[in-house]
C-alpha cells in the first residue's frame, strides 16, 4: 500500500473525541456514515464540525471495487425505520444541507432508489428549508430507479466516475464508465433544475491527458460540479497507489475544468465528494 513516502501536504490529524461522539449517535439510531465505512481522512474534521455523510441501505456492498474500504458480502434487509432515524440525526446535528449516499445494492430490483426517495421526503418533512444531496450508485442503468430519485427532487444528484476508463477492470470491475456518464446525462436531461455532480480520484496511474479526457467527458454529459481528490488505499489488499499528486497539479485540473464551463470545481489532495458540500452549494 504505502510504499511511497507520504508527502508533507498529507498530514491531517484525526479528532478521536468527535469521531467517538458522532459515531455513538449514529449507532444509537442504527445508522451508518460513509465517513467511517470508507475510512475518510476528513472524518475527524467533519465530525468536529458536526457534519456527516449518511450511508443508507446497510454497511455491506454487493460490489467489489478495489479502491473502497466498505466490505462486500451478504447484505441486510432494508430498514424501514432508516429514513426517520436519519432525519432525527440530521436534526440533532442541526444540518441545513444533508448528504446521503449508499452502498450498492444490486440485489434489490430498484437498487435502493425507493429508500433514497423515502429519505429525501422524510428530511423535507422534518427540517424546514433543508437541501439534500444524493450520491448514488449507478442502479445498473435502470431509468425507472433513477426517475424514482429524480422525482423526490434532491438539489444535487452526484454519481462518481471515480477513475479513468482504462483502469475500470482493475479498480471498478463491476461498473461501467459509459454507464456512469449516462447516469449524469440522464438526470440532467430529465430534470435540468437538479445540479449534477461527479468525482474522480488520482494516483492510480492515470496520465494528465487521460484525466482531461474524463473531465471533458463529464462536461459533455451535462455535469455541473466536479470533485477531484487523492486516492489513499485503505489497506495492502486494495488497488495499488502509484503516485501522490502534487497540490499544484490538482489546481491545474481545477482551472482546466472551470475553463470548460463547470459551475463548481473542488480539486485537492483531501477533496472528497461531500467535503464542505454545504459551502459548495452556496457558491453556485
Amino acid at each position: 500500500m504505502d510504499r511511497i513516502r507520504k508527502p508533507e501536504w498529507l498530514n491531517k490529524k484525526l479528532d478521536y473525541e468527535s469521531m467517538r461522539e458522532i459515531g455513538n449517535m449514529l449507532r444509537e439510531l442504527n445508522l451508518h456514515s460513509v465517513c467511517e465505512g470508507a475510512r475518510c481522512p476528513n472524518m475527524g474534521e467533519c465530525f468536529r464540525n458536526r457534519t456527516a455523510t449518511f450511508m443508507i441501505l446497510g454497511d455491506i456492498c454487493t460490489r467489489n471495487c478495489r479502491f473502497c474500504a466498505i466490505p462486500s458480502g451478504k447484505v441486510s434487509a432494508v430498514d424501514s425505520n432508516e429514513p426517520k432515524n436519519l432525519a432525527i440525526a440530521a436534526k440533532k446535528l442541526n444540518l441545513k444541507h444533508v448528504v446521503v449516499t449508499s452502498v450498492t445494492r444490486d440485489d434489490l430490483e430498484d437498487g435502493g432508489a425507493r429508500q433514497f426517495a423515502a429519505v429525501i421526503h422524510e428530511l423535507r418533512n422534518s427540517i424546514p428549508n433543508v437541501s439534500v444531496e444524493v450520491l448514488t450508485p449507478d442502479f445498473n442503468g435502470n431509468h425507472h430507479a433513477l426517475d424514482t430519485v429524480i422525482e423526490a427532487k434532491p438539489e444535487i444528484f452526484n454519481h462518481n466516475v471515480e477513475t479513468i476508463p482504462s483502469l475500470y477492470d482493475e479498480v471498478r470491475p463491476m461498473a461501467s464508465y459509459r454507464q456512469s456518464l449516462d447516469v449524469i446525462k440522464y438526470v440532467k436531461t430529465r430534470a435540468p433544475q437538479i445540479i449534477t455532480e461527479s468525482g474522480l480520484m488520482l494516483g492510480l496511474g492515470e496520465t494528465e491527458e487521460q484525466v482531461k479526457e474524463v473531465i471533458n467527458d463529464l462536461h459533455n454529459h451535462k455535469c455541473d460540479m466536479l470533485t477531484i481528490g487523492q486516492y489513499l488505499p485503505p489497506s495492502f489488499n486494495h488497488a495499488l497507489l502509484k503516485e501522490y499528486v502534487h497540490p499544484e497539479v490538482f489546481e491545474s485540473y481545477k482551472k482546466y475544468a472551470l475553463s470548460l464551463g463547470f459551475r463548481y470545481v473542488a480539486s485537492g489532495p483531501y477533496v472528497r465528494s461531500s467535503y464542505y458540500a454545504a459551502e459548495s452549494l452556496t457558491q453556485l
